[in-house]
Order: structure tokens, then C-alpha cells, then sequence
């Protein structure tokens, strides 16, 4: 597979990002209920096409990553959160998901941030093991933060200085 060709989204990628998102929704990592009709916009009040990175592969939409902030004060303006990421099914295991984090990694920098944080679920081991890879570490746990499928689960915080 070649290697992900990462750029900005564009108004455009609306549709495409709305049909790759609903297919790669998965209980691993989805606190809210699977779609269904009538399907939100894509890009909306909080997330706008200038804080999502597509991945291309090809040309095809291979995945994307949201970037925002954490806390919506200007005491915390020196913080980013990746606030969504999702591969493809079709461009999974290589190498998508690390090169939309390093690309978010570089774009807060860019922004002027100092850190980047995250919150990923306990239980989705693969998403873990790609953040601690790329630097980031556990800063703290909300044990059973979440019901899902009938079986608690704790939210993950973490992050990493830029």
C-alpha cells in the first residue's frame, strides 16, 4: 500500500467523511449509539472542515482525524485534543492511523500548542498501543465513566508535551 498522503479536509470531503465514519463505528471505541437515519452533518459547530486531517490513499479516502480543544476557555488555548480518529477498514494496519496521529501531533504544534491530549476507551488496546508508540502517556482514568453493551468501561486520558 503506498504511503497516506495527509491534507487538510475540505467542505467537499463532507459526504465521503460521513460514510467512512458511520463504517468504521465499533463498540471498541463508540460511547454513542451506532447511527442510524437520518445521519448529522459530518461537520458541524464543533468540529469544521479546518479541524480534520484526511488521510488519502490513492484516491480514495482512507481516514481521517478531528483536532480541537479540550476546554473551550482561552486559559486552555495552548492545549489540543484529537477528538475523533477513524481508518477505513480497507487501509487498516498500515500505518493510516499513525500518520494522522503524527500529522494531528504536528498541526497542534503549528497552532502554537504546547500539548496534546486524548481519551481513548480502556478497552481498545490497538488505539492505546498506537498513542503510547507515538509518545503519549496515561495521565489519568475515570473508572467505569461509561455503560456499554451492559459491561462498565474507564475512559483514558492521556497526552504529551509538544
Amino acid at each position: 500500500m503506498p504511503t497516506p498522503h495527509i491534507r487538510p479536509a475540505r467542505l467537499d470531503d463532507e459526504e465521503a467523511l460521513g460514510l467512512l465514519d458511520r463504517a468504521a463505528w465499533s463498540p471498541l471505541h463508540a460511547v454513542l449509539p451506532e447511527p442510524k437515519p437520518p445521519y448529522p452533518p459530518f461537520f458541524n459547530e464543533r468540529h469544521a472542515p479546518e479541524d480534520c486531517l484526511v488521510a488519502e490513499v490513492g484516491d480514495r479516502l482512507a481516514g481521517y482525524v478531528h483536532l480541537g480543544f479540550p476546554t473551550p476557555v482561552d486559559a486552555g488555548r495552548h492545549v489540543r485534543q484529537i477528538q475523533g480518529l477513524a481508518v477505513g477498514e480497507h487501509a487498516r494496519g498500515r500505518g493510516v492511523g499513525r500518520a494522522l496521529v503524527r500529522a494531528a501531533v504536528d498541526e497542534a504544534r503549528r497552532r502554537g500548542a504546547r500539548r496534546i491530549t486524548l481519551r481513548v476507551l480502556a478497552h481498545n488496546v490497538p488505539a492505546r498501543g498506537l498513542y503510547e508508540s507515538e509518545g503519549f502517556v496515561v495521565e489519568g482514568i475515570l473508572p467505569e465513566e461509561f455503560l456499554l453493551d451492559g459491561k462498565y468501561v474507564d475512559d483514558v486520558l492521556m497526552g504529551r508535551s509538544l
